[in-house]
């Protein structure tokens, strides 16, 4: 199991070395123009055009200025860690903003996370246990509506109901569970069901597919023959065979919902990564592009060995691949 733990972690480290590659190239290399013009924002001063040559090494050659980036990456800068620089548009860094909004997003993304497995899991497997019943068809309708649906139309549809014409939650904005633990879960509960809506439809019927392969398999028979009792039959045979592949489906969709989380963000107020680079993209602020790129590429590498493992764990067979 260590063999395949080191051999996963060096492969994952290869993968970051290459993606930094690649975001250098597309950003620094690529474009025609003064690199320092793109970074610079809008009208940038003489003193931030300065700044933006000797925080991007402008006087080297493309390796040095790849190998200073890699650098100020690993090692931080004067902002903080990893070496992201500032905001050419607020001039504020970087490295403070993106570990306070990525506590917003991961919020966000862990709590529908949670709820979409908990709502999921359950419906695809009595979804299996009885298929064609009238569940099994109820749960189809339903799962295809909600994949249907526009993730903003069922935010815009919660906020309508829930605080405008029932007055039950409080409407957009964020509170730190710090602060208050009851608001924090008041603000956060229609965001996190805006995700778990779509996304539970999605799982319960990669469950239901999956335990029906699995509960005709002859292990299956084998252990209803020996007289074990039907829910340890699904809980310990059929559904741990069966969460296997949504384990890395899973990692895959926490990773990129990172960063891709800019409509419920924008609907809910919620000043996360994507928010963020929304407003990136609008101010033509290069570097916070730049960073939220990497945290969220880096993050799906990491969440993909955490996978890995996972998948280990419960499937011994994968170790010796």
């Amino acid at each position: 199991m260590s063999r395949y733990i080191l051999r996963r972690l060096l492969w994952t480290i290869a993968v970051v070395l290459l993606v930094t590659l690649v975001t250098f190239v597309i950003f620094y290399v690529l474009p025609s123009g003064d690199p320092a013009l793109r970074f610079a924002g809008k009208q940038p001063t003489p003193q931030v055009l300065a700044q933006v040559r000797r925080d991007l090494g402008l006087n080297h050659n493309v390796v040095i200025q790849y190998l200073l980036y890699l650098k100020r990456l690993v090692l931080g800068d004067s902002h903080g860690w990893p070496g992201l620089g500032f905001s050419y548009s607020t001039g504020a860094a970087i490295t403070p903003q993106l570990w306070q909004r990525a506590q917003i997003t991961l919020q966000l993304v862990l709590g529908g996370a949670v709820l979409w497995m908990l709502i999921g899991i359950p419906i695809g497997v009595i979804s299996a246990m009885k298929p064609r019943s009238l569940f099994d068809r109820a749960s189809l309708v339903t799962g295809l509506v909600f994949i249907s649906t526009p993730v903003f139309w069922l935010g815009l549809m919660l906020l309508w109901l829930f605080w405008s014409t029932l007055g039950w939650l409080p409407g957009t904005g964020f509170v730190a569970f710090t602060n208050n633990p009851v608001q924090w879960a008041q603000h956060m509960i229609m965001p996190w069901f805006t995700l778990a809506l779509l996304f539970a439809a999605i799982y319960a019927r990669i469950i239901r597919a999956n335990m029906l392969d699995t509960l005709g398999e002859d292990y299956i028979r084998t252990a209803r023959a020996k007289g074990l009792r039907e829910r340890r039959v699904i809980t310990h045979h059929a559904l741990r065979a069966s969460i296997v592949p949504v384990i890395t489906l899973l990692a895959i969709d926490i990773g990129t919902l990172i960063g891709g989380t800019v409509i419920i963000e924008s609907i809910f107020n919620l000043q996360g990564l994507g928010n963020w680079v929304l407003e990136g993209a609008l101010n033509q602020d290069l570097p916070v592009t730049l960073a939220v790129t990497l945290i969220v590429t880096i993050a799906v590498s990491m969440l993909s060995l955490l996978a890995d493992i996972a998948y280990a764990y419960l499937d011994p067979r994968v170790r010796f691949k």
